[in-house]
């Protein structure tokens, strides 16, 4: 059930029509992810520190300083460094200097870098965590928001496209490689060559042309510009767009956090088996009681992959007793090797999925993170290698989830008489249904008709042919499915030429599908942020911050 929220923007807007639908009314979610959202306090076998609010995270605060080892002064050097490379303001230099302070803890979230900060939840994962930093700031716990890049994933495919709404109201997909692109290495080491222009070009001649398209033309020009690397072209937009807020950004692959990195990473592979075995077990738990396991993992798993010579990204395996090898690469090392290289070329190494939330949290006094559903399911997991590394469990929260509905789609549903999660049932279904609503009396009428009719005789026949042989009467209910198949296929057939006969209607469905549930799936997980910010300008961040309620679980249909 929805319920209707009001809220009053302090900047730049007059209201907002905030309404929450629960996940477990949204098709393709998991149980485990669903059952979470609703009483993370009955899954602490898998999530032990589970928080039944964000600001009960509040009692995790005394664990993870007491549990704190890295140098405060060594990290905040680095990330003042880093945070100067892409151009932060102020606010995030300020609060870089209260992460000094040794009784501050951070609030963390982070996202693969995608082009041009990749789909919307990227922004609404950073609001979420810059919203409950200034929460516990306000209840007497210091706290900063932390955004890890994740620069040093290598599947560069996965995040070198993006989509936006175009002026007549169909999703654009714009998608960029780089002409010397070396695979498999990390995407924040990919530089950004002269092809980049062609493509923001195209995408402001796509764009309805607004008074904010120069302004945020010139971000995207000024952030992912010829010889920058894609990680930090990624880092300087949410900077730019995000940098009233006072956010941190963190890369781990900055030479300082990675020599920080080093003591988690040496104590990760003397462990490396008890991980692999511990998280095969948990993962095996996980199914045996009808949740699914998020990340595979085999036997022969290292927690950590290999940078070779030319920079890419492998996987370390086990492949004899006490016998390690990377990926494609002939030379064998021992694993006392490994860790000796760990301790001196901490940049040879990068941590896997399971392995990665750990070393953010040895890196950072972290006391909750927000993740996605995905990142839900994967904590299941990891939380075996928080408890084999000696770590208190970080608690994670999931990040608000919006649909925004601009005013002109809101009309379009509204003339059309759908509701948001009528959708769901997809274009050609919903297409279907509408026609069928408009469809003539006397056209409905016949159909029915002759469907009963068909049915009548059908019956009489069988009857008959029941009393002469009963194979007659199996032949006749094959022949009958056919039949009433081929009346079902004509009747489709009349809607679609109904629906095709009202070119209004129809482009506006199509627009709706494309603004609300582009790529036959939720708005966040499609389009970029730009579309919103070249129609609205920044006051759309303000928006949405404003919007952001904590306590509510559900996702949430924003009408502008």
């Amino acid at each position: 059930m929805k319920q209707e929220i009001a809220r009053e923007p302090s900047r730049g807007h007059t209201k907002l029509q905030v309404s929450s639908l629960p996940f477990f009314e949204i098709p393709h979610q998991s149980r485990l992810f669903v059952e979470y959202q609703r009483d993370p306090a009955s899954l602490r076998e898998f999530y032990p520190n589970a928080a039944a609010s964000p600001l009960q995270v509040r009692s995790f605060v005394p664990d993870v300083l007491a549990n704190y080892t890295t140098d405060r002064q060594e990290l905040c050097d680095a990330l003042t460094e880093i945070n100067s490379n892409i151009g932060a303001g102020e606010k995030t230099f300020e609060a870089i200097e209260l992460l000094r302070d040794p009784d501050t803890v951070a609030v963390v979230t982070g996202q693969q870098t995608g082009l041009f900060t990749g789909p919307l939840y990227t922004i609404y994962k950073a609001l979420s965590a810059i919203k409950l930093a200034e929460k516990l700031d306000q209840e007497g716990t210091k706290a900063v928001a932390v955004f890890w890049a994740a620069t040093e994933d290598h599947d560069f495919d996965e995040v070198s496209e993006t989509f936006l709404i175009g002026k007549s109201g169909e999703v654009i997909r714009s998608k960029y490689m780089p002409e010397e692109y070396v695979k498999n290495i990390p995407v924040g080491c990919v530089v950004i060559d002269g092809g980049i222009d062609d493509i923001i070009e195209q995408i402001f001649a796509e764009l309805p042309n607004t008074e904010f398209s120069a302004e945020i033309e010139e971000l995207l020009r000024t952030s992912w510009s010829q010889g920058t690397l894609f990680g930090n072209a990624f880092e300087k937009t949410l900077a730019s767009i995000l940098g009233k807020f006072g956010m941190i950004f963190i890369d781990p692959l900055n030479e300082r956090i990675k020599r920080l990195s080093s003591p988690v990473y040496i104590d990760a592979l003397a462990r490396s088996g008890e991980i692999v075995s511990s998280v095969i077990k948990r993962s095996r738990e996980l199914e045996n009681k009808g949740y699914h396991a998020q990340v595979l993992v085999e036997e022969g798993h290292m927690p950590l992959f290999w940078l070779d010579d030319a920079g890419r990204r492998t996987a370390l395996r086990k492949v004899g007793e006490g016998v390690y090898r990377a990926k494609g690469d002939k030379r064998e090392f021992t694993l006392a090797e490994l860790e000796k290289i760990a301790a001196d070329q901490p940049e040879r190494f990068s941590p896997g999925v399971m392995l990665r939330p750990v070393v953010q949290d040895y890196l950072l006094p972290t006391v909750c993170y927000f993740g996605g559903a995905a990142e839900i399911a994967y904590f299941a997991q990891n939380s075996e290698v928080y408890r084999i590394l000696g770590r208190p469990v970080t608690p994670i929260l999931h990040r608000q989830s919006f649909t925004v509905v601009e005013p002109k789609y809101r009309r379009m549903l509204d003339k059309l008489g759908l509701e948001f999660l009528q959708l769901f049932d997809g274009l050609e279904k919903t297409r279907l249904r509408l026609a069928a609503e408009d469809i003539s009396p006397e056209t409905a009428t016949l159909f029915a008709s002759v469907e009963e009719t068909i049915n009548t005789e059908l019956n009489r026949l069988d009857q008959s042919l029941s009393q002469i042989d009963t194979t007659l009467a199996e032949n006749l209910a094959k022949r009958r499915r056919k039949m009433i198949y081929h009346i079902a296929a004509l009747r489709k057939k009349t809607l679609l030429a109904l629906a095709r006969n009202d070119e209004t209607a129809g482009r506006q469905l199509e627009n709706v599908f494309a603004a609300l549930l582009p790529n036959e799936q939720l708005q966040e997980r499609s389009l970029n942020v730009i579309s919103f910010i070249n129609k609205f300008g920044l006051n759309f961040i303000d928006w949405i911050y404003d919007a952001i309620d904590l306590e509510d679980k559900g996702h949430r249909i924003v009408d502008l």
